[in-house]
C-alpha cells in the first residue's frame, strides 16, 4: 500500500486491482462465509431483542458498505456478539424504535473518529484488557441465549447473570424439556461436525436438522415466524432532540465497541493474510458508514466480525470481492428463501450461540494470561468480572487504567536513586561528598524516592547528580530534582548536576533545575570534571575552617 492510499479515507480503483487474478478465489470465500454468516445473522438479530430480520439486513447492508469503504481487504462485517451485548439493555430500556438513531448517532461517532485519524489508539489497549474483555462477551453471549434455551421470557433484571437465573426459574415443562433437546441436538451436530469434519459448516448443518426435526415432529418450540421476502424501504429516523440527549450515553458505548472490536478484527486478519495492510482510519470510517446504512434500513450497528473475518480468510479471499459476494447471497437467501428460515427454532439459535461463545475463549490464552505475571491476571480477571457485572466498555477503560497502574509500578521499581562511591583513588574530604546516580525514569511514580534519599543526607557538603544515564524524566520528576536541589542548597550543601540529556535540557530549564543550582557553573559534562570541583570545594572549606580555628 502506497503512502498516498494508506493516508487516503475514500475507496479506490486500487481496492480492486488484484480482483482479474483472485476473483474465483474471491467467491469461494465469500460463499463460504456466507454460509457461516447466515445463522449467527439470525441470532444475535433474536438475541439483541431487535428481531431475526435486524440482525440479517445488518448483515446485508452492513456487510457491503463496510467491505466497499472499510480500511481492510478481507475483513467482513455485520452483527456481532459483542454488540448485541450492549444493545439488548439499549432496546429493553428504550425499545426497538430507538435502534436506528442509536445506529446513526454511533456512525456519525466512529466516522468522526476515522475523520481525526483516531484509528491506531487501538493499539494502546493491552493484551490482557482484550481477553478478559473478550472473556466477559463469551460469558455474557452464553448467559443471554438461557431464556430462548428455555422457552422462556428474559428475566427483568439488566443484569445478565440475574435475568439468565430469572428466567430459568420461570421455565416450564414439557416446552422446557424440548427447548432444551433442541439446543443440545445443535450442541452435539455442531462439535461432533468440529471434530470430524471442520470443512463443514456445523452451524448451518445443525440449524437445519433441528428445523426438520421442529417441523416433522410439530414439536412445541418457537420459532423465528414470519420474514420479509425483501430487504425493507429506508426510512431516515425521527430527530428528536429529547431522545437524541438521552441515547447520547448509549450511542457513545456503541461507538467504542464498534471502533475497538473492528480495528481488532481488521489487525488480526492483517496478521492471517499476505493481503495487506489495514489503514485504521479508513475501517472507522467504513464501519461508521456501515452502521449509518444499517440504521437505515432497520438494521443494527455493526463491527468488523473477528470469527466471520478469519473463515473469509480460510476460503481463501484476497480481496473485497468476498465480504461483497457474501452480503449478496445473503441478500438472494432473504429474497427467495424467506418461508424456510422463519420455520427455524429460535432454541437452535440459541444452541448456536452457546457454542460460538464457548469457542470464543481459547483455554490456552486464558492459561497464558494467567501464567504471565500476577498484574496481568489481576487486570484479565478484573476487566472480565466487571465486563459480566457492569458494562464492557467501563471494563475497559478500567482496565486499561489498571495496566497503565501496575506498568507504571513497574517502572517506578526499575528507577533507580543509588548513592556510589567517587571515582579514583579515595582522597581525604571524600567522605563529605555524595554522588546520587540516577537512572531509568525520574517521574511522578518515583520522585518521591529522589527526595527522600536527600533528606537522609548528612554530614555531607556537596551532592552531584548524575543524570546521564536518566531515560525519562517528567514535570513532577523534573520538578522533584528541583526542590531536592533547592533544599539541599538551603542546608549549605553545594549541588552539583552532571549529564543532563539533550532530550532532558529543554524541561529542566523550564521547570528550574539549572536556575536552583548555586552557581551555573556547577553543571558538568563529565563526571571526573565534577568530582574534581566537589573535592576543590570540600579542600577550601577546610582550610577556611582551619584559617578561622588558628585565627581564634
Amino acid at each position: 500500500m502506497s503512502k498516498k492510499e494508506s493516508q487516503s479515507l475514500l475507496p479506490s480503483l486500487a481496492d480492486y486491482r488484484d480482483v482479474p487474478r483472485t476473483w474465483k478465489n474471491d467467491l469461494l470465500a465469500g460463499l463460504t462465509v456466507s454460509i457461516v454468516a447466515l445463522p449467527l445473522a439470525l441470532a444475535f438479530g433474536v438475541s439483541s431483542g431487535a428481531g431475526a430480520e435486524s440482525g440479517i439486513v445488518t448483515a446485508i447492508i452492513a456487510g457491503i458498505v463496510a467491505a466497499i469503504f472499510g480500511g481492510s481487504h478481507v475483513q467482513v462485517s455485520g452483527p456481532t456478539g459483542a454488540m448485541v451485548v450492549v444493545l439488548a439493555p439499549i432496546i429493553a430500556l428504550h425499545g426497538a424504535g430507538a435502534l436506528a438513531l442509536v445506529c446513526l448517532m454511533a456512525g456519525a461517532i466512529v466516522i468522526l473518529a476515522g475523520v481525526f485519524r483516531l484509528g491506531r489508539t487501538v493499539g494502546y489497549i493491552p493484551w490482557p484488557v482484550i481477553e478478559g474483555f473478550t472473556l466477559g462477551i463469551a460469558v455474557i453471549i452464553f448467559l443471554q441465549q438461557v431464556p430462548t434455551a428455555t422457552g422462556t421470557e428474559p428475566g427483568e433484571s439488566n443484569n445478565a447473570v440475574v435475568s439468565a437465573v430469572q428466567s430459568a426459574m420461570s421455565a416450564e415443562m414439557p416446552k422446557l424439556a424440548w427447548s432444551l433437546g433442541i439446543v443440545a441436538l445443535v450442541v452435539v451436530i455442531m462439535l461432533v461436525l468440529l471434530k470430524l469434519a471442520p470443512q463443514f459448516p456445523g452451524s448451518l448443518i445443525a440449524i437445519v436438522v433441528a428445523t426438520l426435526v421442529a417441523s416433522l415432529f410439530d414439536l412445541p418450540v418457537d420459532v423465528i415466524g414470519e420474514l420479509p421476502s425483501g430487504l425493507p424501504a429506508p426510512t431516515l429516523p425521527v430527530l428528536d432532540p429529547h431522545m437524541m440527549g438521552v441515547l447520547i450515553g448509549p450511542a457513545f458505548a456503541v461507538a467504542a465497541l464498534a471502533a475497538i472490536e473492528s480495528l481488532l478484527s481488521a489487525r488480526i486478519a492483517a496478521t492471517l493474510t499476505n493481503s495487506g495492510s489495514f489503514n485504521a482510519d479508513r475501517e472507522l470510517v467504513g464501519q461508521g458508514l456501515a452502521s449509518v446504512a444499517s440504521g437505515f434500513f432497520g438494521g443494527m450497528p455493526a463491527t468488523g466480525a473477528i470469527a466471520r473475518t478469519a473463515v473469509n480468510i480460510r476460503g481463501g479471499a484476497k480481496t473485497r470481492l468476498a465480504a461483497v459476494v457474501h452480503s449478496v447471497l445473503l441478500l438472494v437467501i432473504v429474497l427467495v428463501g424467506s418461508g424456510v428460515v422463519s420455520q427455524i427454532p429460535l432454541a437452535a439459535l440459541a444452541g448456536v450461540l452457546m457454542v460460538t461463545a464457548c469457542r470464543m475463549v481459547a483455554p490456552t490464552t486464558v492459561r497464558l494470561v494467567l501464567r504471565s505475571t500476577r498484574s496481568d491476571a489481576v487486570i484479565f480477571l478484573l476487566t472480565a468480572i466487571i465486563t459480566i457485572s457492569i458494562d464492557l466498555i467501563y471494563a475497559v477503560l478500567i482496565g486499561i487504567v489498571a495496566a497503565g497502574f501496575f506498568s507504571l509500578r513497574q517502572l517506578a521499581k526499575t528507577s533507580g536513586v543509588y548513592r556510589e562511591e567517587l571515582p579514583g583513588e579515595p582522597v581525604e574530604g571524600d567522605e563529605r561528598i555524595a554522588v546520587f546516580h540516577l537512572e531509568g525514569a525520574l517521574f511522578f511514580g518515583a520522585a518521591d524516592r529522589l527526595l527522600e534519599r536527600a533528606e537522609a543526607l548528612r554530614g555531607v557538603e556537596v551532592v552531584v547528580v548524575r543524570m546521564a544515564e536518566l531515560q525519562f524524566l517528567d514535570a513532577t520528576g523534573a520538578q522533584a530534582a528541583t526542590e531536592m536541589i533547592t533544599g539541599l542548597e538551603r542546608r549549605g550543601i553545594t549541588v552539583l548536576v552532571k549529564g543532563v540529556q539533550p532530550q532532558h535540557r529543554a524541561l529542566a530549564e523550564r521547570i528550574g533545575i539549572f536556575h536552583s543550582l548555586r552557581d551555573q557553573a556547577h553543571l558538568f559534562d563529565n563526571l571526573d570534571d565534577a568530582v574534581a570541583h566537589a573535592r576543590d570545594h570540600v579542600a577550601r572549606a577546610r582550610a577556611e575552617r582551619e584559617a578561622e580555628g588558628g585565627a581564634g
